[in-house]
């Protein structure tokens, strides 16, 4: 029973990038990194001290969430699905194309699919159920001095407390990846406005903690939703980059993931990472030390609104 339930969670969780297009199997013509075509031993050099982030509250909020949301206003939005997948164009920057676009249309709702090109990487993880490999990833995070963000469902929290509250010791942001992991684009306001906020109350109550950052479940948003989480204070994370990590039953091996991740590295990253592959618990710590030794800085989660202007004039060069 327990591998059956392995198995169907990880195929709901798949949904969250079958839109997509793998940028790096489209995109051989860009730029890649010229040193990427094998992992480095795990004496790879550390960065200088300038490169690492230190440890700080970065699980605290930059704003703290209203939870308040005008439905009559929201409803006049538009309600057409948007199903997420940047698509395989990049610009001479390795930056896709697509985050770039929608970025600048979406932005002002305070949801972010690419930072500014200011350096800086993004990890984030997904967790949908548990195979195992959390404990290893945090073990990683800690050594390299690394903040990051675990979008969880209700059913993770409740299932792994001692995790979770590891995950807020250590300070990683917890981010709101809804109680049932529906497409919010096929439920009524209030039943997505509902699951964001169960989640968000449990969290508060049983943690003492303020998640203040949302994902998609599936990737699939639209106009009013995405008001709808910028009313109540929240931050919509998308991605950057993903690839297919997400089913424990077929994992393509630690150099071809490895490979995958070096490959699409971009300034202003934000990578999607699934926490129940074998094959990005095994490859972070070399992977933190390459986005390092190619001078990116691998940094808590920072964005908001106040960056949307240099995103914006970015856009415009």
């Amino acid at each position: 029973m327990k591998k059956f339930a392995a198995i169907f969670l990880a195929g709901i969780l798949a949904l969250s990038l079958t839109a997509c297009v793998d940028r790096t199997e489209n995109s051989s013509s860009s730029s890649m990194p010229s040193s990427s075509s094998s992992m480095p031993s795990s004496s790879s050099s550390e960065p200088s001290s300038s490169s690492s982030e230190p440890s700080s509250s970065s699980s605290e909020p930059l704003s703290t969430p209203t939870m308040s949301a005008d439905f009559a206003q929201i409803g006049a939005l538009d309600k057409t699905p948007i199903t997420w997948g940047w698509g395989p164009h990049v610009d001479e920057n390795n930056r896709s194309v697509g985050c770039q676009q929608l970025q600048e249309q979406y932005g002002k709702y305070n949801a972010f699919f690419i930072g500014p090109e200011n350096g800086k990487l993004y990890l984030t993880f997904d967790e949908g159920y548990e195979n195992g490999y959390t404990s290893k990833i945090l073990d990683a995070l800690k050594e390299k001095d690394v903040q990051a963000v675990f979008f969880v469902t209700m059913h993770y929290v409740k299932s792994n407390p001692d995790l979770i509250q590891r995950m807020i010791d250590e300070g990683h942001i917890v981010g709101n990846h809804s109680v049932t992991h529906p497409d919010f684009t096929t439920i009524p306001l209030q039943t997505a406005y509902d699951e964001v906020k169960e989640l968000h109350d449990y969290m508060l109550e049983n943690y003492d903690y303020t998640m203040s950052l949302f994902r998609y479940p599936t990737g699939a948003f639209n106009e009013q939703t995405l008001a709808m989480l910028d009313q109540m204070g929240y931050r919509t994370i998308f991605w950057s980059f993903g690839y297919a990590d997400w089913d424990p039953e077929n994992q393509m091996g630690a150099q071809a993931a490895y490979d995958k991740v070096t490959q699409a590295l971009h300034s202003g990253g934000i990578y999607l990472l699934h926490a129940v592959s074998k094959d990005n618990a095994e490859i972070l710590p070399e992977f933190i030390d390459y986005v390092r030794q190619q001078g990116y800085t691998v940094s808590p989660f920072d964005l908001d609104k106040s960056q949307l202007s240099d995103l914006d004039s970015q856009q415009q060069q």
